[in-house]
C-alpha cells in the first residue's frame, strides 16, 4: 500500500496559510507593542503622573500589603467555593420549577418566577446589605450569625437567580421532538429530564455558566461591607493606616490572576463548541 503524499498545490496551499499567519502574527507584535508604548508614555508624561506613582504604585507599601491582602483572598476563594455549589443548586432548581407546565404546580411556577424577577433586579450589594444586616435582626432562632455565611447566602440567592436562567434558556433550547421521542418510549417527565433533557441542556450553557461565575468571583469583594477579613477589607485597612491605597492595586492584581485564566478558559470552550457545530 503506498503511502499518501501530498500534492503540490496542497503543499502551496499550506505554505502561503503558513505565510498569512506569520505576517498576522507580526503585525498584531508590532501594533500591539506601539500601543502599550504610547499608552505608557501618555500616561508617564501627565503633570499628575508623580502624584498617581506616589499613592497607587509605592513598592513599599505593596510589600507591606501583599501578606494581608493574600490571606484575605483564601477568604475570597472559599466563600467562591461554597457559593458556586450552592447557586448551581438553586439555580437547576428554580430552572427545574419554572419548566413545570402542569396546572396543579403553577403556584411553585408562579414562585419560582417572582424569585427570578425580584432578585435579578436588585443589585448584588444591596441584597448583601438585607440579607447581612437584616436577617440577624429579626432574632430568630436558627439564624446564622456568623458574617461569611450571611455573605455567602446573599451571593447564593442573587447569582442564582441569573443561574437559573441560564440552566432554563439551555432546557428550552432542546427540540420538544426529543422530549416527546422520550415520553413515547415510557419515560416519566422527571426520568425525560434527567437523561434526556439535563444533560444535553448542561452541556450547551457551560460556557454562560463560566461567565457567570468569573462575575461572581470579582463579587466577592463585596462581603467585605459586612465585615470579614478578606481581600478588600485588609487592603482597606492598610489605605486608612498610610492613606496609600497601592494596597487596592495588590487587591485587584489578586483578583486578576485568578480571573484571567479562567476567562481564556471560557473563550477555549466557546471555540471548541464552535468547531464542534462547524461554525
Amino acid at each position: 500500500m503506498s503511502e499518501w503524499v501530498k500534492s503540490e498545490r496542497q503543499a502551496e496551499r499550506e505554505r502561503i496559510r503558513r505565510s498569512h499567519a506569520r505576517r498576522s502574527a507580526s503585525i498584531a507584535t508590532a501594533s500591539t507593542v506601539v500601543f502599550i508604548v504610547l499608552v505608557v508614555s501618555v500616561v508617564t508624561n501627565a503633570p499628575g503622573w508623580p502624584r498617581v506613582q506616589e499613592k497607587f504604585f509605592s513598592w513599599k507599601h505593596f510589600a507591606d500589603a501583599m501578606p494581608d491582602v493574600a490571606s484575605g483572598f483564601l477568604l475570597n476563594i472559599k466563600i467562591f467555593l461554597i457559593a458556586e455549589v450552592l447557586i448551581l443548586i438553586v439555580g437547576l432548581l428554580v430552572a427545574l420549577a419554572r419548566s413545570i407546565r402542569t396546572p396543579a404546580f403553577f403556584p411553585i411556577r408562579a414562585l419560582a418566577t417572582l424569585y427570578t424577577d425580584i432578585f435579578r433586579g436588585v443589585p448584588t450589594i444591596l441584597v448583601i446589605y438585607l440579607i447581612g444586616f437584616g436577617l440577624p435582626a429579626l432574632r430568630l432562632q436558627g439564624i446564622p450569625s456568623d458574617l461569611v455565611t450571611l455573605g455567602i447566602i446573599a451571593l447564593t440567592l442573587s447569582y442564582g437567580a441569573y443561574v437559573a436562567e441560564v440552566f432554563r434558556s439551555g432546557i428550552e433550547s432542546i427540540h420538544p421532538s426529543q422530549v416527546a421521542a422520550a415520553r413515547s418510549l415510557g419515560l416519566s417527565h422527571g426520568k425525560t429530564m434527567r437523561f434526556v433533557v439535563l444533560p444535553q441542556a448542561t452541556r450547551r450553557v457551560v460556557v454562560p455558566l463560566l461567565n457567570d461565575f468569573i462575575s461572581l468571583q470579582k463579587d466577592t469583594a463585596l462581603v467585605a461591607t459586612l465585615g470579614p477579613l478578606e481581600a478588600l477589607r485588609q487592603a482597606q485597612i492598610h489605605v486608612t493606616k498610610t492613606f496609600n491605597y497601592t494596597p487596592y492595586l495588590a487587591a485587584a492584581l489578586l483578583f486578576i490572576l485568578l480571573t484571567i485564566p479562567q476567562a481564556r478558559f471560557t473563550d477555549h470552550l466557546a471555540a471548541r463548541t464552535r468547531r464542534r457545530r462547524g461554525a
